[in-house]
């Protein structure tokens, strides 16, 4: 332990301290929140000596008793540390630099102020309390029960208005969804059209399937309006797809009048749109979606793995023809007869008792604060957006996508090339790095400071010390 730092004044405790948030969870966890936030910010630093638990709970106005276990929450998070009658003191947290540091699986990152751990426990014990254990564990018809298509119809609101439950149906995630899709508005040996950087789950259900994706070349909004209609004329594709908002991987979004262009096209033909919008909510004015513009030609896809859970397996789909409806549950019931009944009810009942936004506050604000801190560490090099879970990193010319992935492999990360996403020879030159992966801040700050470092050499310098 570096020797000790003296006392800290009552005023610099007030700055870190923060603000206990309504339905934040409970209040040790709060205050274990705080601490870590004060290690990352540098409010506090290793070695410095926090009051004691009595003269804690006399500045935040609790009682003793969630000032330890809010000590205890932060010594089992490795962020303080004890010794006996000299104090507690912050200390980094500790994590092994030799794991691989996993910067390529696009998930949330665990949210800021919200004690995830609590919420889970509350809310699978009031499902078990509110709801029949015989329906829990049972077969149930697929598209999910009234409850969790009303609840569909409250998450979706922000997006697309009133809607109807019945217009509803509940996936177990967007690949399925994607999939039935897929099924229900193509057949063997049909084109799919997209942008030249698509989602890789469509890629793998349209090769398992026999169809075939053809690139619509795109400007600096999106997809080009002239060549899909093109395109459509071209192929006879009977199904176009759009990731239009934070586009995976480039983080692009598609903004209104390019939206209101492409579903002129739409409309003039006979092809239906499927857009896939896991990300809306995450992004500040976000453009109305195209489902919005022409409904009876859209199958609007929004997956919750995105923005609250991956965990949950529940995404929700919204279809305005009712025979396509039919066509698509069909079509998902011949791979994957229901979501699953457990996850899905947690999933309503957060959704319908407000914990669902809470956990969307807080991911987005810890989104943000991850963005802001890989603009700093990656400083110098373009990405698209400040938003979102993901950044887009084009190369500098000394690098290939594969010679880095390979590289940052050999030094302990995974990030994703551009070629996972591109169904093209030559894809651009460029990585998507996932902000949600790593767990603890610290971490994520030395796996970016790690690969910044490495992008600053050239790839012979790098290769000649490992």
């Amino acid at each position: 332990m570096p020797q000790s730092k003296s006392i800290q004044d009552e005023s610099q405790v007030i700055v870190w301290l923060g603000q206990f948030v309504q339905h934040g969870g409970p209040r040790y966890m709060q205050i274990a929140d705080f601490i870590e936030r004060a290690i990352d910010n540098q409010q506090l630093k290793t070695g410095d000596r926090l009051p004691s638990q009595r003269r804690m709970a006399e500045l935040l106005q609790v009682d003793l008793t969630t000032v330890t276990r809010a000590y205890e929450e932060a010594k089992r998070r490795q962020l303080l540390s004890g010794l006996g009658a000299r104090g507690t003191y912050a200390t980094a947290p500790k994590f092994d630099l030799g794991q691989m540091l996993d910067l390529s699986m696009n998930i949330p990152p665990p949210p800021a102020n919200v004690a995830l751990a609590e919420l889970l426990k509350q809310g699978l014990a009031q499902v078990q309390r509110n709801a029949d254990d015989d329906l829990l564990i049972n077969y149930h018809l697929g598209g999910g029960s009234l409850d969790d298509r009303a609840a569909g119809v409250s998450w979706l609101q922000p997006m697309l208005g009133k809607i109807a439950p019945t217009q509803i149906s509940v996936c177990p995630g967007a690949q399925a969804a994607l999939a039935a899709f897929i099924m229900s508005l193509t057949k063997h040996g049909d084109v799919i059209l997209a942008e030249p950087a698509i989602y890789p789950g469509l890629r793998m259900a349209a090769e398992q399937l026999g169809r075939r994706i053809i690139a619509v070349d795109i400007d600096i909004d999106g997809m080009r309006p002239d060549l899909l209609a093109a395109a459509l004329k071209k192929y006879a594709a009977p199904m176009v797809y759009v990731n239009p908002t934070l586009q995976n991987p480039t983080t692009h979004t598609m903004p209104t009048a390019r939206r209101q262009e492409i579903a002129k096209v739409i409309a003039h033909s006979d092809a239906y749109l499927l857009e896939d919008d896991p990300y809306w909510l995450l992004l500040d004015d976000a453009p109305p979606p195209l489902a919005t513009m022409i409904p009876d030609r859209v199958c609007y896809i929004a997956t919750l793995a995105k923005c609250l859970a991956p965990g949950l397996r529940t995404a929700f789909v919204w279809l305005q023809e009712h025979e396509l409806q039919q066509r698509f549950l069909t079509a998902l019931r011949s791979f994957s007869l229901m979501t699953p009944p457990l996850t899905s009810a947690l999933a309503s009942q957060w959704i319908r008792n407000g914990t669902a936004t809470t956990l969307l506050a807080g991911i987005h604000e810890e989104a943000s604060l991850r963005q802001r801190m890989a603009a700093d560490l990656l400083a110098g090099r373009s990405c698209l957006n400040n938003q979102g879970i993901h950044v887009w990193l084009p190369l500098p010319s000394y690098w290939t996508a594969q010679e880095l992935v390979q590289s940052a492999r050999n030094d302990g990360l995974a990030i994703t090339p551009s070629e996972i996403f591109y169904n093209q020879s030559n894809p651009p030159h460029s990585v998507r790095i996932a902000l949600g992966g790593i767990r603890q801040r610290e971490q994520l700050a030395a796996a970016l400071r790690r690969l910044s470092h490495l992008l600053a050499r050239r790839p012979e310098a790098h290769l000649r010390q490992i």
